[in-house]
């Protein structure tokens, strides 16, 4: 089976998450996406995350209802911080049967060049590459690599942290959250 793995704190999980899995599921050949829940990102602070389960129980609540889509606690038992060669090679090690591949934004891929062993990575596994709006070029190196796949899926701009704060600020972002994620942060009255 072909399984992309979209990684990412999920701190929470919106709309453009899902959005932008489901497209991936039904518009490319990967078989099942997988929510890897990060514990702690080499690039984040700490300090702004919820739990790591209680952030695993929102990917879970907003994948229940899709069968291509599934939350991923893999890393919660990694050596900290992780690196995803790390979590890569744990996988390929755990589940032989499946191949990996890594979903990202345009974004990230322009920094990739910077990971941790990324020439290994990209020997082992293809990258996904969704549309993001940002500014400055990727590294040439991977304009035309056979590995790296541009995938024509909607541009979401969206994001996790513009949620945070306008629920600190008080503004309704319902819309913004698949429903039984929306529930889940309104009871336990995150991020406000």
């Amino acid at each position: 089976m072909k399984i992309g793995l979209y990684f990412g704190t999920f701190n929470p999980i919106h709309v453009g998450h899902l959005t932008i899995a489901n497209h991936l599921a039904e518009y490319s050949d990967l078989d099942k996406i997988w929510f890897v829940v990060t514990p702690h990102s080499p690039f984040k602070k700490k300090s702004s995350l919820l739990d790591n389960r209680q952030r695993y129980e929102m990917v879970y609540r907003a994948t229940k209802d899709y069968i291509k889509l599934e939350p991923s606690d893999i890393e919660f038992n990694l050596p900290q911080p992780n690196y995803t060669i790390n979590t890569l090679t744990y996988l390929q090690e755990k589940y032989p049967q499946h191949t990996f591949s890594l979903i990202m934004g345009e974004d990230n891929l322009k920094s990739f060049h910077k990971w941790k062993n990324y020439e290994l990575i990209l020997e082992h596994h293809h990258i996904y590459v969704y549309p993001r709006i940002s500014e400055g070029l990727t590294d040439t190196q991977f304009d035309k690599h056979p590995k790296i796949h541009h995938v024509q899926a909607p541009i979401m701009e969206l994001s996790s942290t513009f949620i945070r704060n306008s629920i600190k600020d008080g503004k309704n972002v319902r819309p913004m959250l698949p429903e039984h994620v929306w529930e889940y942060v309104d009871e336990m009255h995150f991020y406000r």
